[in-house]
């Protein structure tokens, strides 16, 4: 079943996609795009290669497009995670999008590169809570026009390791309002039976589930 989004795509990004063989979108990823536009935290849930990614990358292209300045940071429990997001974003070859790793596996002068020009970081939780967030006067200018923050594949933290994750989220959290940002959150997830009290045992904040 597809929908259609009002207002309509930006052009480079429909000829992007169609070069991709997307030509309209499902309906829970129109959904996601006019909830994530709108500033609503927001959890995904569908099944494996539904098309979650694309629901949040929509908007986050978006935002780049009209403020190449505008960051977003994307959190996934691997890197492996992280390495097909960032190929898949710079697949869609987006004037002004800088997308980069920030990981275990990233060398020092590329984290510098990346602090200072990249602005969609791709990361894990425990990178942001032992190398991004302690730092974070270094990255100063990425989080004060942060927009979004997107956390992946959502039902894989739980337990104690939910309880670390929930505790970096908010942290986060207050650091970005130190600079002036309050990020729209995007949570996906495979089906599960209580994505919306997850989210927001995780986050700390009221989401819509969609």
């Amino acid at each position: 079943i597809f929908d259609d989004v009002d207002p309509p795509l930006p052009g480079a990004l429909i000829q992007r996609l169609a070069e991709q063989s997307v030509e309209r979108l499902y309906r829970h990823q129109a959904r996601a795009v006019r909830s994530i536009r709108s500033g609503v935290h927001t959890v995904l849930v569908s099944g494996t290669a539904s098309g979650k990614s694309l629901s949040y990358q929509i908007p986050i292209v978006e935002g780049i497009l009209a403020n190449p300045r505008a960051t977003s940071l994307l959190v996934f429990p691997t890197k492996a995670l992280a390495q097909d997001q960032l190929r898949s974003l710079t697949s869609l070859r987006i004037p002004g999008l800088v997308a980069a790793t920030y990981d275990g596996d990233t060398p020092s002068e590329d984290r510098a590169w990346a602090r200072r020009h990249a602005n969609i970081i791709l990361t894990n939780p425990d990178m942001l809570h032992f190398g991004i967030l302690p730092s974070h006067g270094k990255w100063a200018d990425f989080f004060l026009r942060l927009t979004h923050v997107v956390v992946d594949e959502m039902h894989v933290l739980r337990g104690i390791f939910g309880s670390h994750v929930a505790h970096v989220l908010r942290r986060l959290r207050r650091i970005a309002a130190h600079y002036g940002a309050e990020p729209t959150m995007v949570f996906t997830s495979a089906t599960i039976g209580n994505p919306g009290e997850l989210a927001e045992r995780l986050s700390g904040l009221s989401v819509d589930v969609l």
